[in-house]
């Protein structure tokens, strides 16, 4: 198997196995799944942090809203008795004015937790440096424990209009926020390799040629948006590496100079004729006038 080391710009996405005879259509049709999905797997455990510290989202046209301004516009919040936490909510306020901020109590809390938790350690980009390679599939294994825990802690469901629920079901609409600009759909998909974009209709091994271990940074780019930078020739460990072996090498030099130094020579304990000039009266002469 070919093993991809994805990255979007210089940073580290994840590992992927495919075989070298592969067609790229099939090929960037996975690695924009599995980003994508980690992307989702991310914002879902961004929300669910907030579901169990405010409870479940407010309608849209009460979110930022005081009291009195909702006392005023006479709105009224019709999924709020029916969308309760498990075990009776906790109520703490949330200062955004985004949640209802009738909160799970610590137990249900503690289950959302733990499986926002495991889901990002399935995710991470540590994974990278563990040498776990990523699929399609674990984007799946990641949403599941998610969409369970949800369900536990609030079994009548979610609003309709809470991203939480809107994610499970791929109706979110990222539009004007800072996640959108990170999503990359399969259409506008591009994957770079040796300053090279990797052309649909070709197969993997038009590129690599046609052996099975070989191992290559890939970066995946959006349609228009030029060539990505090239890897560089040393990464930064390896740099800092031979920083300090330059060190080292200089500070041995230096020991080494101070290993030559003859001065003491001129000390008076190195004169192998000191013991026969003390025997003569010959020490502590001055030469000069009295």
């Amino acid at each position: 198997m070919v093993q991809l080391h994805v990255k979007r710009g210089d940073e580290s996405q994840f590992l992927f196995n495919t075989a070298v005879d592969s067609p790229l259509e099939t090929v960037i049709q996975q690695i924009t799944a599995i980003y994508n999905g980690r992307l989702k797997v991310d914002r879902i455990c961004a929300e669910i942090l907030e579901l169990a510290d405010h409870g479940v989202t407010l309608p849209p046209n009460m979110q930022g809203l005081t009291e009195e301004q909702v006392v005023e516009l006479k709105l009224k919040d019709e999924w709020e008795d029916r969308c309760v936490p498990s075990n009776g909510p906790v109520f703490k306020v949330d200062e955004m004015g985004r949640r209802n901020g009738h909160a799970p109590n610590d137990k249900m809390k503690q289950i959302l937790l733990r499986t926002v938790e495991d889901a990002k350690a399935l995710i991470s980009k540590k994974q990278v440096e563990a040498n776990v390679c990523f699929t399609v599939e674990m984007v799946t294994e990641a949403l599941d424990p998610l969409r369970g825990a949800v369900m536990i802690v609030y079994p009548m469901g979610l609003p309709p209009h809470d991203p939480i629920r809107m994610e499970f079901e791929n109706q979110e609409d990222l539009s004007g926020t800072q996640a959108s600009l990170q999503v990359i759909t399969e259409d506008e998909c591009q994957l770079w390799w040796a300053g090279k974009e990797m052309q649909r209709g070709k197969k993997l091994q038009d590129y690599i040629g046609k052996n099975e271990k070989t191992k290559l940074v890939v970066k995946i780019q959006k349609k228009g948006q030029g060539q990505p930078a090239r890897e560089p020739l040393i990464t930064d460990e390896q740099q800092k590496q031979m920083m300090m072996h330059q060190y080292r090498r200089q500070e041995e030099l230096k020991k080494l100079e101070e290993a030559d130094d003859d001065s003491y020579l001129d000390s008076e304990w190195s004169d192998r004729q000191a013991l026969r000039k003390q025997f003569q009266g010959l020490t502590n002469i001055k030469w000069g006038p009295r």
